[in-house]
């Protein structure tokens, strides 16, 4: 969720949801030790705790193929605070992957096998390492290879996004039934991840794979409250609700630098928020041309006030 789901989005979502665990958007880890300012910048919780204001533990994640250089780094997250490092080998983003990161590493179950490894064994055994995978590249019988690699290098966790690479985020290509397969045969805690958007999927999920967590990614922006739908069957939040939040999240956007990347941030905001919102997609009509904050704000404010008239 790289460019939208950043420590001001965390920090409003783990206010209204019982979120067990955040993962930060990863850090790119390439041929050396990142200076601390980048961990800081990604994971601003490292201030407290490694915990959002409400309690929620925010744990860093790391995306690269050099099994050294990314110990080096997980050992700095730990050392800077993070409660664990998770690690990305299922980012299926052409950017990545055409520079060996995330997904593409699902075609070496070898190398992320010695990544697991190396990072596992340089980081304080008490902190988890987790890792996120799909269930391969295109072929999704590899998935129980590749994660007994992960297993078996010593992951205290593995997240399975439910498709290949190659399905990218087609909704017919689910496969939660291989989920099941694989926790019959590999022995670590099994995280189930991919097409959870309400309380009922969370159910199917959680009955189709025989896994009793769950990680949604996507869903938590097109539903603010999806957390609590899936794990308390709270009513979908109201688009009135969705607003004041939309405002909120303008206050904190527009704050410093980051009032430079505002407009974009909020229109990828509404992209997601018009799967769940018809009212949504018509306010992304209205502020799609615009390029700067106070108009988008206001256009905002209007259609609070619309709602309360």
């Amino acid at each position: 969720m790289e460019g939208v789901l950043d420590h001001l989005m965390r920090e409003m979502l783990t206010e209204i949801n019982d979120y067990d665990l955040c993962v930060t958007e990863f850090v790119r880890i390439v041929d050396q030790l990142l200076p601390n300012s980048v961990f800081y910048r990604l994971c601003p919780e490292l201030h407290n705790g490694g915990k959002t204001s409400s309690g929620t533990p925010v744990r860093i994640q790391l995306l690269g193929q050099d099994p050294h250089w990314m110990a080096e780094n997980a050992y700095r997250a730990i050392e800077l605070g993070s409660p664990g490092v998770d690690i990305n080998f299922g980012c299926p983003a052409k950017s990545v992957n055409k520079n060996r990161g995330g997904a593409s590493l699902l075609k070496e179950p070898e190398l992320i096998y010695q990544i697991v490894k190396t990072v596992r064994e340089a980081v304080d055994p008490a902190k988890p390492v987790s890792a996120k995978i799909r269930l391969g590249w295109d072929d999704p019988s590899h998935g129980l290879e590749i994660t007994d690699a992960v297993a078996q290098a010593g992951a205290t966790e593995v997240t399975i996004h439910a498709r290949t690479k190659e399905d990218g985020y087609k909704a017919e290509t689910i496969k939660w039934e291989y989920i099941r397969e694989i926790k019959d045969r590999v022995a670590i805690p099994i995280i189930a991840n991919g097409e959870v958007w309400n309380h009922q999927n969370g159910e199917d999920c959680l009955n189709a794979t025989g896994v009793d967590s769950l990680m949604v990614c996507r869903g938590a922006l097109n539903l603010p409250n999806l957390g609590n739908v899936v794990k308390h069957n709270h009513q979908h939040m109201s688009w009135a609700d969705v607003l004041t939040l939309l405002l909120r999240y303008s206050e904190y956007e527009i704050k410093g630098d980051k009032g430079l990347y505002y407009p974009n941030r909020v229109k990828q905001w509404l992209a997601y928020l018009r799967h769940e919102y018809p009212q949504a997609k018509e306010l992304f009509a209205d502020i799609r041309r615009l390029n700067k904050a106070a108009p988008i704000v206001e256009i905002l404010q209007s259609a609070q006030q619309n709602l309360a008239a």
